[in-house]
């Protein structure tokens, strides 16, 4: 496993302290490890008046591709959902830690940023995407949800993209991310270096003149013809409908009125996801719309440890299964049909866990904010 200092690398230059994510391997999947070695070092630097801002990059061909969930899964193939839920508890407070953050962060998306590698930057202030950027967040076909703050950051794309890149899991590329606003910035990878080097002489927390030196490099990149971002208005008609049942017919009319290749593949995407999971994170994504990020993580947290406990559905256990460990693809869910699961069954992942011994999220006091972390309060 190497040890919490090896997994995350930290470079010291003057005012500005880079943390560079090193599981290469394991496309810098965030143990827990590496969850807890983050927290330590953000809660430091904030302290730190000599640190002025933080850059955060990953080592190899992806930033980071999610959270490292084998390690769940192994703990609650042994029964202890507990463990695995502590995992996202340490992992969600670190989500809150950068989304109310006091000094900027520049996140460098260069390559794979799934699930957990959003949570770990998307809340940030700067995000770098390059034309190696890949986004997503597949918590559906694995039995999860998208969580993080998903339900924060996504709801709040235009129109119902959120909604559509949580629902499907579909990738979005480094221009779709620029034009949506998961980043701020698009950097030709080539030109990456020259930027680090740039931003490692400024001596300033003042955001304005760090997105000045970011946009010395910045680019306006060209959409591709067949992105999804361009397919806005299909997407706003079909899903904005209030339930997943009514996404799906909608979908279905469209390809009926005329075929479409695009459709017809987000139909299959959707058939083949989790139902219980589309149920949750379609509820998950509305509720977040209005709800402040701290509440968005309180509330996504207490859906995890439903998730984990498995009373309703033993999707994310069988998800795993089939497309990490055992790799066959085909999982086989339970509910089998988004017609089997009731309103009741949805509610039960939204409400407290039945259990003396088990705390909700409690977020860490946090004060001195500046006026972009209050917005997201």
């Amino acid at each position: 496993m190497g040890s919490e200092e090896d997994q995350v690398l930290v470079e010291e230059k003057q005012y500005v302290r880079t943390l560079v994510l090193n599981r290469p391997r394991q496309l810098n999947a965030l143990s827990f490890q590496m969850i807890s070695r983050l927290l330590e070092l953000f809660r430091a630097y904030e302290e730190d008046s000599n640190v002025k801002f933080v850059v955060v990059k990953g080592k190899g061909r992806a930033f980071c591709a999610g959270g490292d969930v084998a390690a769940v899964v192994r703990d609650l193939n042994e029964g202890k959902w507990k463990l695995g839920a502590e995992f996202f508890r340490k992992e969600f407070t670190l989500n809150y830690l950068i989304a109310t953050y006091s000094k900027p962060q520049v996140s460098i998306l260069n390559g794979i940023v799934m699930g957990g590698g959003a949570g770990a930057s998307i809340h940030g202030r700067f995000r770098v995407a390059t034309e190696t950027s890949v986004f997503a967040m597949p918590e559906t076909a694995l039995g999860l949800f998208p969580d993080v703050g998903a339900s924060y950051f996504l709801s709040r794309l235009p129109g119902f993209l959120g909604e559509y890149c949580g629902l499907t899991g579909s990738r979005l590329d480094g221009a779709e991310m620029l034009a949506c606003g998961l980043a701020t910035h698009f950097v030709p990878s080539t030109r990456l270096s020259l930027l680090e080097e740039d931003l490692y002489k400024v001596d300033s927390s003042d955001p304005v003149i760090i997105s000045e030196v970011i946009g010395k490099y910045s680019q306006q990149p060209h959409l591709k013809e067949k992105s999804a971002y361009l397919r806005r208005d299909v997407i706003d008609k079909c899903f904005s409908q209030r339930t997943v049942e009514d996404i799906l017919s909608a979908l279905e009319r469209e390809v009926m009125k005329k075929p479409d290749d695009w459709i017809s593949a987000t139909i299959q995407t959707l058939r083949k996801a989790s139902p219980m999971s589309l149920k949750i994170s379609l509820r998950s994504i509305r509720e977040g719309r209005l709800q402040g990020v701290g509440q968005c993580l309180v509330r996504e947290f207490r859906m995890v440890c439903h998730v984990m406990k498995g009373e309703v559905s033993k999707d994310f256990a069988e998800g795993c299964r089939a497309l990490l460990l055992d790799k066959d693809k085909n999982p086989k869910w339970k509910p089998s049909k988004l017609e089997l699961i009731s309103d009741g069954m949805v509610n039960q992942y939204f409400s407290k866990v039945d259990d003396e011994e088990w705390e909700d999220l409690k977020l860490p006091a946090r004060s001195n904010l500046p006026v972009s972390a209050i917005a997201k309060l």
